[in-house]
């Protein structure tokens, strides 16, 4: 055997390596070293000496856990956190279950245009969320949304949606209309691939379609459900661009209405990143845990199934 046999198989080893290595760069770079930083920095607080004045007259001093205590015990973090629950409670259920119905309307026999439907459906969600909520934004606005003007012309009443509790509501249109769409197709993907044996042999047992939809489709859809639950609940604990997009119309929404945009003012209004970086990782730290208790139910739940 030759010399460059006996290299191959090393080269050969070595190759997966050398096609991740431009991934876990681009990981270690924009995702691995910013977390560590925020990490760092909320365990720091700025120390002023005196009256604030010179080149050293502040410093940055190791805290400990003050910026976490002062971040749990923050009205505004928790008020923030309270709305976002309310928020969360009306957009991920109707959000999921619109996205059901419409997927298991496509995935009927009788549906025409299927794929225009589903492109018309999914279309929102390629509209960025900023252009999407100054829209609907501006549909909310009395003045100038064609609504009102219809409903003033038939003497119906007008309500403000951007103040007080429908003000919920107008939020969370915003993300049912952008996010149906994403979730519709992941499940509808999940029914295209249930064997058409399935089918057949429910209803030469007399399976009526309704029966069908809610013993057959709906369970064997349930992981995509179980998905696309956990990218909603993300979602929602995430939201930012929407209330943040809408203060500038109303006054019922404060710059603490989110968390994140709590964590948005401390650190550019303010100017206190340590702060703002505590308050970050408390939101991470509630995201991975809500998160993972998701997956775990949902474990359970798949192998706890009743045997013949």
């Amino acid at each position: 055997m030759t010399a460059s046999s006996h290299r191959r198989p090393d080269t050969t080893r070595s190759a997966p390596f050398f096609f991740l290595l431009p991934a876990t760069l681009l990981f270690i770079l924009f995702l691995a070293l910013p977390i560590g930083y925020a990490v760092w920095l909320s365990f720091h607080k700025v120390h002023v000496h005196g009256l604030g004045l010179g080149t050293h007259a502040r410093s940055e001093v190791w805290a400990g856990l003050a910026n976490y205590a002062d971040a749990l015990t923050d009205r505004e973090l928790l008020h923030g956190a309270m709305r976002v629950v309310g928020y969360g409670c009306i957009v991920v259920p109707v959000m999921l279950g619109l996205a059901l119905l419409l997927a298991m309307m496509l995935d009927t026999e009788r549906v025409r245009l299927a794929p225009f439907t589903r492109l018309a459906i999914f279309l929102p969600y390629a509209i960025p969320g900023v252009v999407a909520a100054l829209l609907w934004g501006f549909l909310y606005l009395p003045d100038v949304s064609p609504f009102y003007y219809v409903l003033e012309k038939l003497n119906l009443p007008q309500p403000d949606l951007l103040d007080g509790g429908p003000l919920y509501l107008a939020l969370s249109n915003i993300a049912v209309w952008g996010g149906t769409g994403f979730n519709m197709i992941v499940i509808y993907t999940s029914l295209q691939a249930i064997p058409a044996e399935v089918y057949e042999a429910a209803k030469l047992d007399g399976a009526t379609p309704l029966q069908i939809a809610l013993r057959i489709k709906i369970p064997m859809v349930a992981p995509s459900l179980v998905l696309t639950f956990f990218f909603s609940i993300i979602a929602t604990l995430q939201v930012f661009s929407e209330p943040t997009t809408l203060k500038p119309l109303t006054n019922s929404v404060s710059t603490t209405w989110s968390p994140l945009m709590k964590v948005y003012r401390d650190a550019f209004g303010s100017g206190d990143l340590y702060a703002a970086a505590a308050e970050a990782v408390l939101i991470a730290i509630a995201t991975l845990l809500l998160s993972f208790g998701v997956l775990r139910t949902a474990s359970r739940r798949n192998r706890q199934e009743p045997t013949p």
